[in-house]
């Protein structure tokens, strides 16, 4: 069951997430946390911004569906973040609840590739030399 999709421009609580996932038959809840980090390889990341296409939150449903429909999961989750990010700050929190830890860890696998390399949300990263990066553009 698909328990909370959204992209927000406002921080994201890890804790919303995995209530959302919470069920009595659930046996394993597996999250992924994604974090904006100071380096990107060998050049430090001054500044991170997200910008998404119109159509990401419709993509990210499908997207979250189609692991709900798939795996044997009892609930899903997949928050993404908007707009300016400061590092340290939640870019991104998927999580899923299953019978068993296995397909938990699965399902959450699965959530985060597919919503990093399905949804159309893309990253600029600043560098601390003054170059800039679009990550995930078409």
């Amino acid at each position: 069951m698909i328990r909370l999709v959204d992209i927000r421009a406002t921080a994201l609580s890890v804790d919303e997430v995995l209530a959302a996932v919470q069920d009595p038959s659930a046996g394993g809840v597996v999250s992924f946390t994604g974090l904006v980090r100071a380096s990107d390889g060998d050049r430090a990341v001054t500044s991170l911004e997200y910008s998404a296409h119109p159509s990401a939150l419709e993509v990210m449903t499908s997207v979250v569906g189609a692991v709900d429909d798939e795996l044997p999961v009892v609930a899903v989750a997949a928050v993404h973040r908007v707009g300016l990010l400061q590092i340290g700050d939640v870019a991104v929190v998927v999580a899923a609840s299953a019978a068993h830890r296995d397909q938990a860890f699965a399902a959450a696998r699965r959530l985060i590739d597919d919503v990093k390399a399905s949804v159309p949300i893309w990253k600029h990263q600043v560098f601390a030399d003054g170059t800039d990066e679009w990550v995930g553009t078409p």
